[in-house]
């Protein structure tokens, strides 16, 4: 499908939802969300673009590596690497985009407001498209099964062997659970089933996370880091768009410990609802 016309979906569906929100725990606005979508989508193309420049490893360098250079958090999982295991994370990873789509058309509440939810749920995809392909095309890292002697080394050398930091399959997985939890939740605050979407929401990203791991795809803080910037896109997004939204910022400095084991000055970003 062409750019173009996938934009023109969204501002349609954007026009429409603007139309009928009094039963619904979300407000859109159209002059906030469109730029804020369509930005998101460009960002995460252009992000791509970053992935895609990204240089491959020589078979020198491939040589010289040592698992005693990974840090000790992640050494573990250095020389990982398993085929079922990677076909296997398919099968959560892709089945995870029809949970909010399930909770749209099988629950009456949401169902009603199917154009709206939607839009939601396109913006949080292409926030978490966004933090992911701008982060992986600017930080090349090494994936775990390149340190393993039984890789092909077409494999090793290539520019996607770089792609470790950090987990997209994870983070995207969180991103669409725990959106249909978050949706689930606001339209159903009376619903007794509640408990078990959002277990279901944190088991499956933890599933391919560790099938990830297992297939020496990513390291754990790969699939961490990952798995808590896709469940904070999928809560956050719906959170920021509630017609009762009693929420915290607070922003505070913090030393933040780097892969090699140094560290740098930055700052914590804190959101209580």
């Amino acid at each position: 499908m062409k750019p173009s016309i996938v934009i023109v979906f969204i501002l349609s569906l954007l026009t429409s939802t603007a139309r009928a929100q009094d039963d619904s725990p979300y407000r859109t606005r159209f002059a906030v969300d469109a730029p804020v979508t369509i930005a998101g989508m460009g960002l995460s193309y252009y992000g791509l673009t970053l992935m895609q420049d990204k240089e491959g490893l020589t078979e020198e360098e491939v040589a010289n590596l040592r698992k005693s250079d990974v840090n000790g958090f992640d050494r573990f999982s250095a020389g990982y690497h398993s085929d079922a295991a990677k076909k296997a994370s398919d099968y959560p990873f892709y089945g995870s985009f029809a949970m909010p789509l399930a909770v749209m058309l099988l629950n009456d509440n949401v169902r009603s407001k199917f154009g709206q939810v939607a839009v939601l749920y396109v913006q949080t995809m292409a926030v978490t498209g966004t933090l992911f392909t701008i982060t992986n095309g600017l930080v090349p890292r090494t994936r775990p099964m390149v340190y393993s002697n039984d890789v092909e080394m077409s494999d090793r050398t290539n520019s996607n062997a770089r792609n470790s930091f950090y987990a997209g399959h994870t983070a995207a997985t969180a991103s669409a659970t725990f959106f249909a939890a978050k949706v689930f939740h606001d339209f159903n605050p009376d619903s007794p089933a509640r408990p078990y979407v959002w277990a279901a929401a944190a088991a499956i990203p933890a599933s391919v996370g560790y099938l990830r791991l297992k297939a020496g795809k990513h390291f754990l803080s790969d699939n961490l880091l990952g798995y808590g910037l896709g469940a904070a896109a999928g809560i956050l997004v719906p959170q920021l768009h509630k017609k009762t939204n009693n929420t915290g910022i607070s922003i505070a400095p913090t030393v933040i410990p780097t892969l090699e084991g140094s560290a740098f000055q930055g700052a914590s970003f804190a959101y209580t609802f």
